[in-house]
């Protein structure tokens, strides 16, 4: 059990974090396809402060997708502390489902980032291109290590050297369903 309190940015501009990011490796999680692939993260700044959050995957060439919104934990605080909200399944958005967000570590240039939550069940390195540098993977890897993160439980996310645009939408939210059963 982790007893070190996790360490997360402080003063995190959020401007300059909006856009696309890249997954280059996560925990598996049960909200993703085990296929998926070109998985990325587009977060849009929203008129009231909050962040429109749009997370794809691309699965036998299709693209699923989620919405959600981010906020923060804290209004009051200076941590990146994030709250995303989700409403599922995708295709009768009902059942609102929320996560942390914790930004644990970004580059001074925002170009990655290493992305947990609290009970160390998921991780994220993210990067806005569809590769990292293995020496700044490694680097990252080491900083969760440091956060008493399961490394172990890393996965590379396959990326394209051209991630794809435009592919077929999956409407029915099948990859939703199956990800219930751990497909």
């Amino acid at each position: 059990m982790a007893t070190k309190i996790m360490e997360v940015v402080t003063g995190l501009d959020v401007e300059r974090y909006m856009g696309r990011w890249y997954e280059i490796a996560s925990f598996p999680s049960r909200f993703q396809p085990k296929n998926g692939e070109n998985t990325r993260a587009t977060y849009t700044l929203n008129e009231d402060g909050t962040v429109k959050v749009l997370n794809e995957t691309w699965t036998n060439g299709s693209r699923s997708f989620i919405e959600g919104t981010a906020y923060k934990a804290d209004p009051s605080s200076d941590e990146a502390k994030l709250k995303v909200r989700f409403y599922v399944p995708p295709f009768l958005p009902i059942i609102p489902i929320t996560g942390d967000y914790w930004v644990l570590y970004i580059d001074d240039d925002y170009q990655y980032a290493l992305i947990g939550q609290p009970s160390r069940n998921y991780l994220w390195i993210l990067c806005r291109k569809p590769h990292l540098d293995e020496e700044i993977y490694n680097e990252l890897v080491q900083k969760a290590k440091d956060e008493e993160y399961d490394v172990s439980k890393l996965h590379k996310t396959p990326q394209s050297e051209s991630p794809p645009e435009d592919a077929p939408v999956d409407t029915k939210g099948i990859w939703w369903i199956k990800s219930l059963f751990g497909k």
